[in-house]
């Protein structure tokens, strides 16, 4: 008679060994530990909230300055002196929001010119001046 020695000895094993997942979670458990104080932030700021459906309505028309190669000045299709232009720069630079100036010079014109142009926006405190050309050669 085949002695027996009581159990399933021969089957497979039924336990589960749950060392290796206990290790792993005390890992993680340190992990968290260790990062949880980092993620709180110690000043608060209160942050605005983002609404994409809202658009800005006020549109504000830019100022186009046309300079041509004798020197003469053109504001929105306008002949303007040196002095009505630093008139103009002075109240287009207190408006809110400020209008944009964008300058359109002829290929032709000395830089002095351009350049007395750019010194006096800045000057009156003009902040966005652009410079418009053509996609052509």
């Amino acid at each position: 008679m085949a002695m027996s020695t009581g159990g399933n000895a021969g089957g497979p094993m039924s336990e589960i060994n749950v060392t290796p997942l206990v290790d792993v979670m005390l890992v993680l458990l340190i992990i968290f530990m260790i990062t949880a104080p980092l993620m709180s932030h110690r000043i608060t700021v209160e942050l605005p909230t983002a609404n994409p459906k809202t658009t800005d309505t006020e549109q504000v028309t830019p100022m186009d300055l046309a300079v041509k190669p004798d020197g003469s000045l053109y504001l929105d299709d306008i002949e303007v002196n040196e002095g009505e232009l630093k008139a103009k720069f002075a109240v287009a630079a207190q408006q809110s929001p400020q209008p944009e100036l964008q300058i359109r010079a002829d290929k032709t014109t000395e830089y002095k010119i351009v350049k007395k142009v750019l010194a006096d926006a800045k000057e009156a405190g003009m902040v966005h001046v652009g410079f418009m050309t053509t996609g052509k050669e």
